[in-house]
């Protein structure tokens, strides 16, 4: 079963909780349990293919879909060449000790696809599974890579109407030309004026809205969300990290039983708090490293126990991770906290009205244990791509640049030579501009394109440009309204031709 983080409602199944995306008092669900696994399950998981493990781990929580539906869904997700690797989520050693998990072969070149393959496929069994009739109106608030992974994830999906807020400045060419030129009947996207936060906020307001909620309940729609507040959307990213666990025992870089490190780039605390499941299951994970650009505002919370969104907020080289409200935290402070939905509440209700909440220093050396922590600027983020391409041949795209220079500093600091897993969450070419100029230099750069970066880019780091990409060139824009964050609700009626 699974419960609101704020504590308000009865429990519900888990295609309940994946068809409601967001708790009525404004909370996330989590699981009452989280299930155990011994040595013997992750030994099982080598022989298997990524689906196979995929499906063995999601029956842990999601156990009122049965083992043919989890099958179904996984094979539709995963398979069909959907994923350029046969491994889908292969682990590429770059040095002694250091891994790069790349979760960037779907179709949009980015991390989201591991789980929005998935998510579309469980919420309509889960349609099914309810006898829900009602149409099924999906938000999103993207910081680049959800809302195009969403889009092409829920594309002519029957039963959905799924609408993407991104911050009009607040991501890259390429994003935005993912998203404004998605094909789709069921699709909308819209520039928010503003930045991710304002978008993410501004999508939190309507689901909170009771009386926006009961007027679309009216006309025959309910609200959903394919963000990681949506446990459909985290549940699958629980997978690659047993799943490059296993590789690595597999190619015998580690042993069964060994510990690792997984360094994570983050911004709203979905992905590592994925890790953080996987470790609470039982799988040998020493530290989950969090690493930050100069939106910093994780670093400081796991540094000072104060999470604090009055501060200014950056545009930066990672533009993912631009985010001041990680909205995830707040299912660790549910389990930190041992459940104590009352107190996670009086937190997020501090955050809402006084911009900061501070968790003391019981809980807080009790995060730290875990998650240490570290940020990197714009400045260091560019001289690790150059630097890494010229060691070792490998490209990084920021947010991964990040998490590896975060990891370097890690060890040096604390000595721990536990093996590192970086999370790599994004094709270098989905940010060509500022990988091509890391790596040649911005004065040698010699393109007038978007298009023209990333053939320069192919040439220069020796990989086939993702077919995806290559083909935003001729594909015509199909999304061009800009609102504030104030009209959303607005254009959400006008979308769903609700009239005032």
């Amino acid at each position: 079963m699974y419960f609101s983080t704020r504590g308000q409602g009865d429990g519900l199944t888990a295609a309940q909780a994946i068809a409601q995306g967001i708790a009525p008092d404004g909370g996330l669900f989590v699981p009452e349990v989280i299930p155990c696994v011994d040595d013997a399950f992750l030994l099982g998981l080598q022989p298997l293919s990524y689906q196979e493990r995929a499906a063995a781990i999601l029956h842990l929580f999601l156990t009122d879909y049965t083992v043919d539906e989890l099958k179904s869904c996984v094979a539709g997700a995963y398979g069909d060449g959907k994923f350029s690797s046969p491994a889908v989520a292969p682990i590429v050693k770059v040095k002694d000790n250091l891994f790069a998990l790349e979760l960037w072969h779907g179709p949009t070149s980015a991390f989201k696809d591991m789980a929005l393959q998935l998510l579309p496929r469980l919420l309509s069994c889960a349609l099914k599974k309810n006898d829900e009739q009602a149409q099924i109106v999906i938000l999103v608030a993207t910081s680049g890579d959800t809302g195009k992974a969403a889009l092409e994830g829920f594309k002519d999906v029957e039963q959905t109407q799924v609408m993407v807020f991104y911050p009009e400045e607040g991501v890259s060419q390429i994003q935005r030309l993912q998203m404004v030129t998605q094909e789709g009947t069921n699709l909308k996207v819209f520039a928010v004026k503003g930045n991710f936060d304002d978008a993410q906020t501004g999508v939190k307001r309507i689901f909170n809205d009771t009386d926006f909620n009961a007027e679309l309940a009216d006309k025959g729609f309910k609200l959903s969300s394919a963000n990681s507040i949506n446990w459909g959307r985290l549940v699958p990213q629980i997978v690659y990290y047993f799943s490059a666990y296993a590789d690595l025992v597999q190619q015998q870089q580690i042993k069964q039983g060994d510990k690792v490190n997984f360094v994570v780039p983050t911004g709203n605390f979905g992905n590592i708090l994925a890790g953080y499941y996987a470790k609470q299951m039982g799988l040998p994970i020493n530290k989950l490293i969090c690493a930050s650009n100069s939106n910093n505002v994780l670093t400081d919370f796991l540094t000072t126990g104060v999470y604090s969104r009055k501060r200014q907020f950056y545009k930066t080289y990672s533009p993912s991770m631009d985010i001041l409200i990680s909205s995830n935290l707040e299912r660790l402070l549910y389990h930190v906290t041992n459940k104590d939905a009352c107190q996670v509440s009086k937190w997020m209700a501090e955050l809402n009205e006084a911009g900061e909440y501070n968790i003391g220093e019981t809980y807080l050396a009790a995060i730290k244990e875990v998650f240490p922590s570290g940020w990197v600027d714009d400045a260091e983020t560019a001289a690790t791509i150059g630097r890494v391409h010229k060691e070792y041949g490998y490209a990084l795209d920021p947010h991964t640049a990040v998490a590896w220079q975060v990891a370097e500093a890690y060890r040096r600091q604390s000595g721990d030579a536990t093996p590192n897993i970086i999370v790599s969450t994004a094709s270098p070419f989905k940010f060509n501009e500022t990988v091509l100029a890391a790596l040649a230099g911005a004065d040698s750069l010699k393109t007038e394109t978007e298009f023209a970066a990333l053939s320069q880019l192919a040439d220069m780091i020796n990989r086939p440009i993702p077919p995806a990409l290559a083909e935003l060139e001729h594909k015509p824009i199909r999304h061009t309204v800009v609102c504030s964050k104030q009209d959303m609700p607005k254009v959400v009626k006008a979308t769903l031709h609700i009239t005032e």
